[in-house]
């Protein structure tokens, strides 16, 4: 893969996923900078799992160093990008793959419980990527992997925070895709699931995460970020990657009914089935070019 002696940002790269991508970029020959916080998986405490990641890609032959910024933190999320241009000169690749979970139904869940979840994956994600941004935008070349979830795409019970976080990623990856096209600036979104920390904190879920199911191992899913670091990214994709299977989720929308200046409420019932009908759909939004 092309990615052979790029800088390469994993945040969360302390274990689980994040920790795989690690390996599997400088196994290529990326220079990795390992950002995690050490804490649990709702996010608190630190710890140094970033610098145990670096002695493994180090004792492989590769070249990485550690951070322990919290990614939430505007500053810290600043540090993160500054390590990689103090160590290596500049920044290729971003992987925003931290996360923390706080899962309670949306009616129990805490207004604390919600901004903690949106702090750290989505404004976390944009924060790290804001300042890496410039540097890729100038020099005419970067790849840059949100990571989003089944449950933001298609739902699920007990994650409003995180499901609302994760389907962000994908409005902030459509938006960025545009912005940065000019100049090879390329912006994806990644769908895991793996056997981690997070999911096996899932009320009901029987992973062991020191010994995962070898098809259910979060190696499994790193293939789809060496393809989305590389220098044949596409550009506004969204990769869905689980126990060694790979698919793409993307938005349709269908031709609508134009009602023009006689729109009106009545009219809009008498025909909602029309509206609501997707049979037709195509990819991309047909809306917005009707309107164009």
């Amino acid at each position: 893969m092309s990615v052979e002696g790029r800088v390469a940002i994993v945040t969360g790269a302390g274990g689980g996923l994040g920790r795989c991508h690690a390996l599997l970029l400088a196994e290529h020959g990326a220079r990795v900078v390992v950002n995690d916080l050490g804490g649990n998986v709702d996010g608190t405490g630190k710890g140094d799992m970033a610098d145990q990641v670096v002695e493994e890609i180090r004792d492989n032959g590769g070249d990485a160093v550690a951070n322990k910024a919290s990614v939430a933190d505007r500053e810290g999320a600043k540090s993160i990008v500054e390590d990689a241009v103090r160590a290596y000169g500049t920044v290729d690749i971003v992987v925003n793959n931290a996360g923390i979970l706080r899962d309670k139904s949306f009616k129990k869940m805490t207004l604390d419980e919600w901004d903690i979840v949106i702090d750290v994956h989505l404004n976390g994600s944009a924060y790290v990527t804001w300042h890496a941004w410039p540097i890729m935008y100038d020099k005419n070349y970067g790849r840059v992997i949100f990571t989003s979830s089944v449950s933001g795409i298609f739902g699920s019970f007990g994650q409003a925070n995180y499901g609302a976080a994760k389907m962000g990623m994908l409005g902030l990856m459509n938006n960025l895709a545009r912005e940065g096209a000019s100049h090879n600036v390329h912006t994806n979104c990644l769908s895991p699931g793996a056997a981690t920390r997070m999911t096996a904190s899932v009320p009901g879920s029987s992973i062991d995460v020191d010994d995962p199911e070898p098809d259910n191992h979060p190696a499994l899913v790193s293939p789809a970020v060496l393809y989305l670091a590389g220098e044949d990214a596409p550009n506004g994709r969204v990769i869905q990657a689980m126990r060694g299977r790979f698919s793409s989720n993307m938005v349709y929308s269908n031709p609508g009914v134009d009602f023009g200046e006689n729109a009106s409420f009545e009219g809009l019932e008498a025909r909602i089935d029309e509206v609501l009908d997707m049979s037709a759909a195509t990819p991309g939004s047909n809306f917005l070019s009707a309107l164009s």
